[in-house]
């Protein structure tokens, strides 16, 4: 983690996961109270690699310490930031067939 901190691609790739949350109002910040729950979460930090074995980015991702949360309680949606372009088109698929509205879809490609 002192190694990311101190890295500016580690730094813009944390900065770049953070903007993605702020844009999409996944999350925000409320103040604490002591009849809260707090879930914590750490920073997941992995390198994206080309064809030619060669780092082509960095990827920050910030997770949630979910695992002692109820749902009901601590949340009552869920978000996953990671899709398969498989699964996009087998979703739009569906949608379609089924004559479904789609509401939010957002797809960030990195080349």
């Amino acid at each position: 983690m002192n190694d990311a901190l101190n890295d500016s691609n580690w730094i813009i790739a944390m900065q770049d996961e953070f903007n993605q949350f702020t844009r999409n109002y996944v999350w925000y910040l409320v103040p604490t109270s002591d009849d809260m729950n707090i879930t914590g979460t750490k920073w997941v930090f992995r390198n994206k690699i080309d064809e030619d074995g060669n780092i082509a980015r960095n990827k920050a991702m910030l997770e949630a310490k979910g695992y002692n949360q109820k749902e009901g309680i601590d949340f009552d949606e869920t978000y996953a930031p990671i899709a398969k372009l498989e699964a996009v088109i087998l979703l739009l698929a569906y949608v379609c067939m089924c004559n479904f509205k789609l509401f939010q879809m957002m797809l960030k490609v990195h080349s």
